[in-house]
């Protein structure tokens, strides 16, 4: 992933300006060391410059791989550099990559295949979050087109995934789910335990993800064939600093 502009010239080693598609702020505020700050104008990445972005997607799942990785997701989603560049409010751009659905979906694509040409598709999975406010992104009044269209190009590479985190707007999950052929993730949002398998019953999805569920209960597995309660995760401890909501949460048969 890259989190193009929800970055702070303060989080860096170099104080250095973040860079997106273009040079729109996205009118949220950031964490810091100093506590809560706007977040800053980015700069617009130059058309050569993306060039070096992709090859440094490249290059982060080769060493995924090496350090022992299954396989790696494409972040194309929350409101981060991928998905800036989906966005109609958060590219401007007057290029290749900016205006029609298609070119907006270009940077996405060029991802994709430099990272299926590393590792091979069947270790790459893409998440996408349509109509997510997160980030700022706005993908326009056209943002069915938007997903059919990179959905529909991501399905000729084989991937592994397709992972969705889902808000509601049950015409887009079934547009999407008709043009994608492999496996297919659905992550609602507010989901409830006793409805993870409600998806797949109804034959839009092939997984249903369980990520804060699997964080906060160290033997999910278990506890789901056993239909056991569950520990609650604590947010206020998602991404801290120490072993504190990551390795502390009780087994089962604690």
């Amino acid at each position: 992933m890259h989190v193009g502009r929800i970055s702070h010239p303060d989080n860096t080693p170099h104080h250095r300006q973040a860079v997106a598609p273009s040079a729109v702020a996205p009118g949220e505020q950031i964490f810091t060391a100093d506590g809560m700050k706007d977040v800053p104008v980015p700069r617009e990445l130059r058309r050569e410059e993306i060039k070096d972005v992709v090859d440094e997607f490249r290059k982060a799942a080769a060493a995924a791989i090496e350090a022992g990785a299954d396989g790696v997701e494409v972040h194309g989603a929350n409101g981060y550099l991928i998905h800036q560049f989906l966005g109609e409010n958060s590219n401007v751009r007057t290029d290749e990559y900016g205006g029609s659905v298609e070119n907006r979906a270009r940077f996405a694509i060029e991802v994709t295949k430099a990272v299926v040409d590393e590792i091979g598709a069947d270790k790459v999975g893409f998440r996408i979050s349509p109509g997510a406010p997160l980030g700022g992104v706005k993908e326009g009044v056209h943002i069915d087109q938007v997903y059919e269209y990179l959905v529909s190009e991501l399905d000729k590479l084989g991937l592994a995934y397709l992972h969705i985190m889902h808000l509601g707007d049950e015409s887009i999950l079934r547009k999407i789910r008709s043009v994608w052929s492999n496996p297919f993730l659905v992550n609602r949002a507010g989901r409830q335990i006793e409805d993870i398998s409600n998806d797949i019953d109804n034959n839009i999805a092939d997984m249903a993800p369980i990520g804060a569920w699997a964080l906060a209960n160290p033997d999910i597995v278990e506890c789901l064939k056993k239909d056991a309660p569950l520990n609650e995760p604590d947010r206020t401890t998602f991404y801290g600093g120490d072993e504190k909501g990551y390795i502390d949460y009780p087994f089962l048969d604690k």
